[in-house]
């Protein structure tokens, strides 16, 4: 039997770059985490030690840098596709490059009421996304979020599910639904106003959380991501990730006191965890095939 190479990629994994922007008195900020990978004809390097063929992990590492200068780092995706363009067109042996940026997001402290020109404070655990696949002439952009934590204290039920000789769970018409969201839409093209776009869909997926009275959290997923779609173009497919943030009533009884859904123990594991697709029917079968743009993504099958 045969022994053979399989699929292998390389590259340099999260790089930290803060770009500041400084052209006037009020400063701009930029922080990101950029990981890189090639593929392409790099069997030598594994079978015989042969190096001729592979761009060092270090001179990515560099080029993530200098093209945060050189290229500007302004809307991640945009970043993104700039670096893998340059991997597949310039460095010869590169077919395919894959470049991954998750963006962490700071807000201007205030001074008096008045935000300042260049001190600033991180905001919260959420994380912006965007992994950006090229391959030859093709190009996939794939962004999303992740860690945004949201919690509502009603409009959450949960009833009438499968029970067995197992079952311990009572049902509930009002609980509180919490969760550390991850979402990952796919765009159809690269014509995009990423920043408005991001915004947007961020809005849309935190209102339709809100809004809707929610008897699973599956349906809360569901509902958030047509609305994504309905109201996005761009966007072919989005699929989310939303681990169950539980939250159990505290028996207040051997007090002597009534907990009429007042007081809760926060349980971070074990947890639930929820995931669906929410997908336009004339790009389920996309020509363009989408499994690329989806390949090693965590979480998303």
């Amino acid at each position: 039997m045969a022994i053979v190479l399989g699929p292998n990629q390389y590259g340099k994994a999260e790089n930290r770059v803060v770009r500041i922007y400084r052209e006037t008195p009020r400063h701009e900020i930029r922080d990101v985490n950029v990981s890189t990978s090639l593929r392409g004809d790099f069997s030598a390097a594994h079978l015989v030690g042969d190096q001729a063929a592979v761009l060092p992990t270090d001179t990515q590492k560099n080029t993530v840098y200098a093209y945060a200068k050189e290229k500007g780092l302004g809307a991640i995706e945009a970043y993104a596709l700039t670096l893998g363009r340059h991997f597949v067109d310039d460095i010869g042996p590169v077919e395919g490059a894959r470049i991954e940026v998750d963006e962490y997001f700071w807000d201007r402290i205030e001074v008096h009421g008045r935000p300042h020109d260049h001190s600033f404070v991180r905001r919260g655990q959420e994380v912006r996304t965007t992994i950006v696949t090229v391959e030859g002439e093709r190009e996939w952009v794939v962004s999303g979020l992740k860690d945004l934590v949201v919690l509502k204290s009603t409009g959450s039920e949960f009833r009438g599910f499968l029970t067995d000789r197992y079952t311990t769970l009572r049902e509930t018409s009002d609980r509180i639904m919490a969760t550390s969201l991850v979402a990952r839409w796919r765009y159809r093209n690269t014509d995009v106003d990423w920043d408005a776009t991001y915004a947007g869909i961020r809005a849309v997926l935190l209102a339709r959380f809100a809004e809707v009275h929610s008897l699973a959290l599956q349906q809360t997923l569901w509902e958030m991501g047509k609305a994504v779609l309905e109201g996005f173009d761009p966007v072919a497919e989005i699929k989310l990730s939303a681990p169950n943030k539980h939250h159990f009533l505290v028996d207040l009884a051997p007090f002597g006191l009534e907990n009429p859904g007042e007081v809760f123990h926060a349980d971070d594991r074990p947890y639930g965890l929820i995931q669906a697709s929410v997908i336009r029917e004339d790009t389920a079968d996309d020509a363009d095939d989408p499994a690329l743009a989806w390949y090693t993504v965590p979480a998303f099958a």
